[in-house]
């Protein structure tokens, strides 16, 4: 195996073990018990079907956000905007399913496809923005976010509810609830959206890796003097990465709209969806397999906070610091390819 190949494989598992580490050292500091409670966190994510269920549901928009982050990343773009294409994707999916009544064979996928078009479109201001005027992805994807939550807030207050905070639910044929998995689980949140996450990691792959459109989005994000020089449109392909990524994070929307809450409220803040899949590409190595991992990673990390304070009396927040270190290890890459090598060369 080679050197490359071989820090892309050990790093996210020794940034992971490494922030697991850290995480115990702190608790200890603090006067908790660790192994109490990491076996806590197991237990809250993995411990009984129910919280088998949660696990998968709150990983699902992880995984679509993920592969929006890693999607542009490929193509040498930094979509922090993600968090506000999940909002605009989450009222569209919702404002379908209340507004249109329709079998379920139109409706469901009619507001799926609609939460991925506002995504998309959400994206393609800042996408057109960068290919035509050059102005920097990050700044313009930032004001985006607030422009997403405010604008989505006004419009559910004053057209999708009369001065209420919170839509009515949406039709039965537009949900993603699955009675099975449900049931399966002991009544959790678990939805049918799992699947389409699923389906949109291969979408992602597929794209990147199989197709010519793929190539030259890999190409632009290399080096855009050479990929026009090559005869590719450079313009193009940074309207259509965003674009792409933007659709990605509109569907992680509809996973919450139609699956696990089933209306749309107006927010305090941001669901910090969007912010949480940066994390999970950077981990996955901005790859499709890699994203699904670490957003079942991070949603188990998340799901299993909740049981700390009560199986092991250790606060949440730890959870949070035990992502940031995740993080931080990941983000010191370098140092770990370093020890590796090093490692490597001493054992020859």
């Amino acid at each position: 195996m080679s050197s490359n190949k071989l820090f892309t494989l050990l790093v996210p598992v020794i940034s992971v073990v490494m922030g697991l580490l850290a995480g115990a050292i702190i608790m200890l500091v603090s006067g908790f018990n660790p192994i109490e409670g990491y076996t806590a966190l197991w237990n809250g994510a993995f411990g009984d079907s129910y919280t088998v269920g949660e696990t998968i549901r709150r990983s699902t928009p992880y995984i679509l956000t993920g592969l929006s982050i890693a999607f542009a990343f490929r193509t040498g773009l930094f979509n922090i905007g993600a968090e506000g294409q999940v909002i605009v994707g989450w009222l569209a999916a919702v404002w379908v399913g209340v507004a249109i009544d329709a079998p379920m064979y139109i409706h469901l996928p009619l507001a799926v496809i609609a939460a991925g078009i506002a995504g998309g479109l959400w994206a393609f201001i800042p996408g057109i923005l960068k290919a035509k005027l050059g102005v920097h992805e990050v700044i313009v994807t930032i004001m985006m976010n607030y422009i997403a939550l405010f604008t989505t807030n006004e419009i559910i207050r004053k057209v999708l509810t009369s001065g209420q905070t919170t839509t009515e639910s949406i039709s039965p044929s537009a949900s993603l609830a699955s009675e099975w998995m449900q049931s399966m689980t002991f009544y959790s949140r678990v939805h049918y959206g799992i699947f389409i996450a699923l389906f949109a990691a291969v979408i992602m792959w597929f794209i990147i890796q199989r197709t010519t459109v793929g190539y030259e989005l890999k190409s632009v994000g290399f080096n855009q003097h050479a990929s026009n020089y090559a005869g590719m449109n450079v313009s193009k392909n940074i309207v259509l990465s965003m674009v792409i990524a933007g659709a990605f994070s509109g569907l992680a929307g509809a996973m919450e709209g139609l699956g696990t809450y089933g209306n749309i409220s107006v927010m305090a803040s941001f669901s910090n969806l969007g912010f949480d899949g940066i994390a999970v590409a950077l981990l996955g190595a901005n790859t499709a397999l890699g994203v699904v991992f670490a957003a079942f990673l991070f949603g188990a990390l998340k799901e299993g906070a909740g049981e700390m304070p009560t199986g092991a009396g250790i606060p949440t927040e730890l959870v949070d610091i035990i992502i940031a270190l995740i993080i931080f290890f990941v983000a010191s890459s370098y140092m770990i390819r370093w020890v590796i090598l090093r490692f490597k060369k001493e054992g020859k």
